[in-house]
């Protein structure tokens, strides 16, 4: 094929679908217009049934918990198909001179954004663990807690204290947090079956009815958020000693990309 051919079915390929997502948007209805059922129904009942104030925690932990498990693996995969990637590329050999250009074992970086990274890393840490430990309290949940938490490890990294981050962030530790967290909501799940409820069914005690969005409330939801939240941290935490491990390893002696 020619690259005119090849421009022509491109142009043909562009427009088809312009005119299938015009068609999809012209259809959909009018912005807080929901046409569907569900959505008034579990707003009607979803503290009731669950004891949680967190409705978008209650519906992905419970209602479609099945569906979220399969969302966390998808991140898990993503992420062991990433780190093996560049360790095979890198042949898991150190290279010196990657470290050299690194003086005192990381980036030059200036004091305004070490002090502000530093001083930011523990309230960082502090939000995240309380967004993942109050999902089924408050607007928050696993993930965003799990980002957060990530996000006070790569703070140290970016104040330039990369032996830091590399002792706190051992890559096995991680691992082993992240193989934790997805394989703790997945039996949960089983556990349920176990039970001889259907998966991911909430067999946890749910609190005092009295008093729905405690933070012992909501049973399983508030388990499989934490679990959630440890998963997604050390996923986070993996890419980034992964990506820096890439910066200061490789084969050969060389830097990646460079042969």
């Amino acid at each position: 094929m020619t690259p005119g051919q090849r421009k022509r079915a491109f142009l043909v390929g562009a427009a088809g679908l312009v005119i299938l997502l015009i068609w999809a948007v012209t259809g959909l209805p009018g912005f807080g217009a929901y046409p569907g059922p569900y959505g008034p129904a579990i707003t009607r009942h979803a503290v009731a049934q669950t004891n949680a104030t967190g409705v978008v925690s209650a519906i992905n932990f419970e209602y479609r918990g099945f569906d979220t498990v399969g969302e966390e693996f998808i991140l898990v995969a993503a992420v062991a198909g990433m780190s093996v990637v560049l360790r095979r590329l890198r042949g898991e050999k150190e290279q010196p001179a990657a470290r050299e250009e690194l003086p005192g074992g990381g980036p030059a970086t200036s004091e305004a954004v070490r002090v502000a990274a530093l001083a930011l890393a523990g309230p960082t840490a502090v939000a995240g663990w309380w967004l993942a430990t109050h999902a089924q309290a408050n607007p928050s949940g696993g993930f965003q807690g799990g980002v957060l938490l990530a996000t006070a490890f790569v703070l140290v990294y970016l104040s330039g204290e990369v032996l830091a981050f590399r002792r706190i962030s051992p890559a096995s530790v991680t691992e082993a947090a992240e193989a934790l967290g997805a394989g703790g909501f997945a039996a949960v799940g089983v556990t349920a079956v176990v039970l001889g409820l259907p998966y991911l069914d909430n067999f946890l005690p749910l609190g005092s009815p009295g008093s729905p969005g405690a933070v012992t409330s909501s049973g399983t939801i508030a388990l499989i958020s934490f679990l959630v939240g440890v998963a997604v941290a050390a996923a986070f935490v993996l890419v980034a000693g992964e990506l820096l491990e890439q910066r200061l390893l490789s084969s050969g002696g060389t830097t990646p990309g460079k042969g």
